[in-house]
């Protein structure tokens, strides 16, 4: 195509989208997205069974927001932890908005506080 006519082109098509605006409305995106990932997450967890694979945990809920691994009393400890609540409103994901659940050699033991500290 001719370089000046693909020029005026452009521009023309340019002209037509200027006055074109996009309205995102915040129940559609941003608010709305971390409070259906919240409410998912808490009702896949309460869902969960002691006993559950890892790879069936994840399978589930994703990759985890944080994740913890290390050895402890001859057995590996792995601890996932999934965003399930808001504390503060600064747009990251901290752990203490999240839900742990642990694992004992891939076996799911238990989630929440109470079993992350007796882990």
């Amino acid at each position: 195509m001719n370089k000046p006519i693909a020029v005026v082109l452009l521009s023309l098509s340019l002209m037509g989208l200027s006055g074109c605006i996009i309205s995102v409305k915040p129940e559609q995106h941003g608010q709305a997205d971390w409070q259906q990932r919240e409410d998912m997450n808490r009702k896949t967890i309460a869902s969960l069974a002691p006993g559950m694979s890892i790879e069936a945990v994840t399978a589930r809920l994703g990759v985890p927001d944080f994740s913890e691994l290390y050895h402890q009393d001859q057995e590996d400890i792995q601890v996932l932890f999934y965003r399930t609540h808001r504390n503060h409103g600064d747009g990251t994901t901290s752990k203490d908005e999240c839900t742990p659940l642990v694992f004992k050699q891939s076996q799911l033991v238990g989630w929440g506080e109470t079993a992350y500290q007796q882990r």
